[in-house]
Formats: structure tokens, C-alpha cells, sequence
């Protein structure tokens, strides 16, 4: 379906084609539509650039093309919407960099860019615009550090994302200020340094993810910022996998969010026990500790954890029995238990795990036959 033809001098405030089947241009007389407050065309199948022309529409409060295979640049006129609200460019296929011009649009809330090819690094100017909200640029080309006093200038983000770009740096520990915020993902970066422990007074963090970075100094007492997160009540995502965290898992892990629904810790350098305090985190649907140096004995206590879908624990340097106990995690439908020094027979409870798609025990030390419940 091509776009309809936009009449001349049209004088709708709001014009709203989102979930269609657009194709074709966007149509350059648009620009006749001086009026226009918001212009929201996302999920369509245009092709080609936004239109110069549309650099007309002034008193637009709202931009929204997201997910319509747009290409080109981020247009710097964009800059002179002084009324700007809310801009939403994500997932097309935009490149080049984010003009220096957006920092002039001083009441921008809602900024994401996320899913394009956009490279350079993020203008200085845009985090001084104080009131985002809602900053995502994740899963770019963008490179750069994140401002020391990003939590200063930005004292009112609900939401900062930016993962899977090349970002480096350290954390600014001034994000502690942005007191509202609820969504703090940099995942697949370069970040180093560790996690400020005054991220707990974030009440309302609800995800934390920094998997997949350079975090962590190799070194006993890099987990101790857990211990600050008991006080993110409301923490459902916690991600620290793929970085260099040592030490052993802290006691503290007991006094984490009970709503906390994911925690993946793989991929470090962690030794020692699983505090059994682990049991604690009762609405856990994934627990990723595979790829450490953990030892001991896989604790009973894991069976209480009875919303588990997934469970890591490959890899490692378990001994002991598996625990008969895993049979209460009857909706468990992965469950990696290799590489690791297991030994005795494999307990029939398993047979209780009926979503079971993959169990993988191999390269241990088990004995016996395989159940028939299995």
C-alpha cells in the first residue's frame, strides 16, 4: 500500500499512521501541514530519508518513525523544533552521527534512537537537556564515556539505556541523583571499574544490567556493592555476566529483591560456596552462574526456587550429589549442570521436571543408571 497523498494546507494538529502497511517516500508536502503538533508514522515500510522539507513543521511536539526503515542521517533541523517533546527514531536504519543541533530542544522528554547504526559519540549538549526522561541509544555504533555528572544534568531519567554499543569508561557514580530512575542497562560495552554502592538508594530500580562488560578487578570484595542493592526493593533484572568480578558470592545475595525475576552472574571469576541464602530470591525464573570457579556442593536450598525456567550452573567445580531437591522445579525448562565434578547417581525427582527441553550433565563424575522418571 503507497502512502496517501497529504492535501495542501491541511490543518490537523495530529496526524497518526502508525501500524500500517505505508510504503514509498514519506511525502514531502507534509511540509504544507504547518500546524502539525505531532506527526507519528512508526512500524510502516517507507523507504528513503525523512524529508528535508519537513523541516517546516515547527511546532511539532511530537516525532515518532520508529520501526519504518528509514534511511539517512539524523536530520540536524530537527534542532529548531523549540516545542519538542517526544522523539522516537528507533529501529530503522540511520547512520552517521546525532547532530550537536538536538541539544537546543530543551523540553525533549522522550529521546530514543535505539536499533540504528548511528556511530560517533553522543554530544555533550544533549545531556544537559534536563528534562529526559526516557534516553535510549541502545544497540548502535557509539562510542565515548558517560559524563561523570550525567545524574546532575539528567536528575529526571526514569529510563537510560545504551547497550550494545563500544561505550568505555566508569559508571557515574552521580546517576545515584537521578532518583526516579527505574531502567539502567549498558550491557555489551566496554565499561570498567565496578558498580558505586550508592545505587541502592535507587528505590525505584527495577533493572540493572551490565553483562557482558569489562567490570570487576579479578580481585576478592568486587561483589561487595550487592550488599547496598538490598535496598532496590523493586529490582527484577540484575545482570552481571561476562565481566571480571572475583571474590566469592556474598552473603548479602540472601537480602536482594524478592521480585527479582533474573540474575546471571556468569562468566566471572567467582569462587567459593552458593550461600544459601540463595533461596531466598523465590520468584527467580533464570539463575545464571555458570562459567566460575564455584564450588562445594549445588544446595538443597535451590529447590525452593520453584519459578525457575533456566538454571546455570555449568562449567565450575561443583562436587558432591546433585540435590534430589531440583525435582520441585516442575516448570524448569533448561537446566546445565556440565563440566563440573558431580558425582553419584542422577536422582529420579528429575522426572518431575516435565518441561524439561534441555538437561545437560555431561563431562562429570555420575554413576548408575539413568531413572526410568527421567
Amino acid at each position: 500500500m503507497e502512502l496517501i497523498m497529504i492535501p495542501e494546507h491541511l490543518m490537523t494538529q495530529d496526524l497518526n499512521l502508525t501500524y500500517n502497511y505505508l510504503s514509498g517516500k514519506i511525502p514531502t508536502n507534509l511540509s504544507h501541514c504547518t500546524e502539525l503538533r505531532s506527526f507519528e508514522a512508526s512500524v510502516n515500510d517507507f523507504v528513503g530519508q525523512i524529508p528535508n522539507q519537513l523541516s517546516s513543521l515547527t511546532k511539532l511536539e511530537i516525532i515518532g518513525l520508529g520501526g519504518s526503515n528509514l534511511t539517512g542521517n539524523v536530520p540536524a533541523w530537527i534542532g529548531n523544533f523549540s516545542s519538542l517533546k517526544a522523539l522516537s527514531l528507533a529501529w530503522n536504519n540511520l547512520r552517521g552521527s546525532i547532530p550537536n543541533e538536538l541539544g537546543q530542544l530543551s523540553g525533549l522528554g522522550f529521546f530514543t534512537l535505539y536499533g540504528n547504526f548511528i556511530s560517533g559519540i553522543i554530544p555533550s549538549s544533549i545531556y544537559n537537556i534536563s528534562s529526559i526522561y526516557y534516553f535510549s541509544v541502545t544497540q548502535n555504533q557509539l562510542h565515548g564515556q558517560l559524563p561523570t555528572d550525567v545524574g546532575l544534568t539528567l536528575p529526571n531519567l526514569k529510563i537510560f539505556a545504551g547497550a550494545v554499543n563500544y561505550f568505555t569508561g566508569s559508571i557515574p557514580v552521580s546517576l545515584s541523583n537521578a532518583s526516579n530512575l527505574q531502567v539502567l542497562d549498558f550491557a555489551e560495552n566496554g565499561l570498567t571499574g565496578t558498580i558505586p554502592g550508592n545505587f541502592g538508594s535507587l528505590k525505584d530500580l527495577v533493572r540493572l544490567n551490565f553483562d557482558q562488560n569489562e567490570l570487576g578487578s579479578r580481585e576478592i570484595g568486587d561483589l561487595n556493592f550487592l550488599k547496598f542493592l538490598a535496598n532496590c526493593t523493586s529490582l527484577e533484572v540484575l545482570g552481571l555476566a561476562r565481566n571480571s568480578f572475583g571474590g566469592e558470592m556474598p552473603i548479602s545475595i540472601a537480602n536482594l529483591s524478592t521480585h527479582l525475576r533474573r540474575l546471571t552472574m556468569g562468566e566471572n571469576l567467582m569462587h567459593g560456596n552458593i550461600p544459601v541464602g540463595i533461596g531466598n530470591l523465590v520468584n527467580l525464573n533464570l539463575l545464571g552462574l555458570e562459567g566460575n570457579n564455584l564450588s562445594g556442593s549445588v544446595p538443597e536450598v535451590i529447590g525452593r526456587l520453584n519459578k525457575l525456567e533456566g538454571l546455570g550452573l555449568n562449567v565450575n567445580k561443583f562436587s558432591g550429589l546433585i540435590p534430589s531437591s531440583l525435582g520441585n522445579l516442575t516448570i524448569l525448562t533448561r537446566l546445565w549442570m556440565e563440566e563440573n565434578r558431580l558425582e553419584g547417581s542422577i536422582p529420579p525427582s528429575l522426572g518431575n521436571c516435565q518441561k524439561l527441553l534441555v538437561l545437560n550433565l555431561s563431562s562429570n563424575d555420575l554413576n548408575g543408571t539413568i531413572p526410568k522418571e527421567v
